[in-house]
């Protein structure tokens, strides 16, 4: 029971943070609004670790490396943690480094599907809101749905790209759980 509860511990920390990580990369990567009141929290949780990371791994091509790489070392960190607690051992390192680029992908692919289904019901509630994080969602998900709006024509005014950009995320999540069950893990998109 004691393992259950610091299994669960552990993989809450590790999702939440996690979560603070990757938005801190999609926001920079999307030019997301730097001074939406929600993107100030993220920087403000982020930054006493990744302005010491930033000194030895610089960014390229305005894309922050080492948010990324935090991501990685986070995640492969905690669930070392989690294998020592519920298994009492480690896998090799090159086990680690893969499951947790797995699931760190996993989660990123888990962030805009929800992220997307967000845009989709605001758009229908509230069209138009100045709500931040309605705002964000929106900037943080027009990088990725403008490639699938050039595809489909114009439907008068109905957007059918969100189903193309659900099924990609759909087809990427199974190529992961594929991925994580060579591992004995099984990745769930939802």
């Amino acid at each position: 029971m004691a393992q259950q509860i610091l299994s669960l511990v552990l993989d809450t920390v590790t999702y939440l943070y996690l979560f603070v990580i990757l938005l801190r990369f999609i926001l920079q990567v999307s030019r997301a609004d730097f001074y939406n009141p929600i993107s100030q929290f993220i920087v403000k949780a982020t930054n006493p670790v990744l302005i010491p990371l930033r000194r030895i791994i610089p960014g390229f091509g305005g894309i922050d490396i080492a948010a990324i790489v935090l991501a990685f070392v986070f995640q492969g960190i905690m669930l070392a943690l989690k294998f020592l607690v519920l298994i009492g051992g480690l896998p090799s390192v090159v086990d680690l480094l893969a499951l947790s680029v797995i699931l760190v992908l996993g989660m990123a692919l888990k962030l805009y599907f929800f992220a997307i289904l967000i845009m989709i019901i605001s758009s229908w509630i509230a069209p138009g809101s100045a709500n931040p994080a309605l705002l964000l969602v929106n900037q943080i998900c027009e990088p990725v749905m403008n490639p699938f709006r050039k595809i489909l024509p114009s439907m008068g005014g109905l957007d059918l790209s969100p189903i193309l950009v659900f099924l990609v995320i759909q087809v990427l999540g199974i190529v992961l759980n594929g991925l994580s069950q060579q591992f004995g893990m099984s990745f769930s998109l939802l």
